[in-house]
């Protein structure tokens, strides 16, 4: 019994430490701190057939799709990015009544944000930190061009399991829509959470307004030693803090506004064309079908 004992406890304690080791080479090592100018892949490319349906419930809509996007891509794989698009099986519930919480719910890494009416989620964050550490308090922006992630005109690329996935402001989609700057967005998607996503322009005061981030660029350097050094720059996503009142959105890019879908007026999101681009946390709770990784 004993000398069972003793194997199987050499054995658990080889299987903790290899599972130790692939904890830590999980994440790509970098050491990066200066931005870069984004180098996108030319979307000029047919992904496929696009398949999306959108149903209505009591309490909620219901996304089925195939993750393949209604607009041209980059060319996937490419140098900057191995994987190439496959179909994905979709499936989301969005709460059809949304209530914003008394606090905002933080977007986490294995996390989609939202879907978009074409079922492409966004997925803003990037599981690229400093030094490869998830734990290190720096993570890399994934538009601040530091870290290649062969991103297309779309602002979009492909995780390993074929998931195409918007970084930034789909291009693509919002031209298909008829977006235009002088008047309130088309309807990009939903959140997690329920309210509803647009492009850069709302309807604030019965007016047509640029939604504009809080966001700012942190004054002066980095920490160094064993954080990253050099200027507050856009590298990272901590390089941004939230500046109440310095732009016409909330820490979540949200704000009150009236569209044609909510003629009575929502609170709503918005995609900006400054960081965050597309928000990194929730007013309400978001359903827990667009969390697809353990973060």
């Amino acid at each position: 019994m004993t000398k069972t004992v003793a194997i199987w406890s050499a054995a658990f304690a080889l299987s903790t430490i290899a599972a130790i080791a692939t904890a830590q080479h999980r994440f790509r090592y970098h050491d990066e701190t200066e931005t870069q100018p984004l180098r996108l892949q030319a979307a000029t490319v047919d992904p496929g057939t696009s398949l999306t349906e959108i149903s209505e419930s009591q309490n909620s809509l219901k996304v089925s799709a195939n993750g393949i996007p209604d607009h041209l891509v980059g060319r996937f794989p490419n140098r900057g990015n191995p994987h190439g698009i496959s179909q994905q099986n979709v499936s989301l519930k969005i709460p059809a009544n949304p209530k914003s919480a008394r606090t905002v719910t933080p977007l986490e890494l294995g996390w989609n944000f939202g879907v978009s009416l074409n079922g492409v989620v966004f997925d803003p964050l990037a599981a690229e930190f400093w030094h490869g550490d998830p734990n290190s308090g720096w993570s890399y922006n994934a538009l601040g061009g530091a870290v290649t992630l062969g991103l297309d005109e779309n602002f979009a690329h492909v995780q390993p399991n074929g998931k195409y996935h918007y970084h930034g402001i789909p291009t693509g989609l919002i031209e298909l829509l008829d977006y235009a700057p002088n008047r309130h967005s088309p309807l990009i998607g939903y959140a997690a959470d329920g309210f509803p996503i647009y492009a850069m322009t709302g309807v604030v005061d019965g007016n047509v307004q640029q939604m504009t981030s809080s966001y700012r660029l942190k004054a002066g350097n980095r920490p160094g030693g064993d954080e990253p050094d050099g200027k507050h720059d856009g590298t990272f996503n901590e390089d941004y803090a939230y500046v109440a009142g310095s732009g016409t959105l909330d820490e979540c890019n949200g704000a009150f506004t009236v569209s044609p879908e909510y003629p009575s007026g929502t609170y709503a999101y918005f995609l900006t064309e400054n960081y965050p681009v597309i928000p990194r946390c929730f007013a309400g709770k978001p359903d827990t079908s667009f969390r697809f990784g353990r973060g």
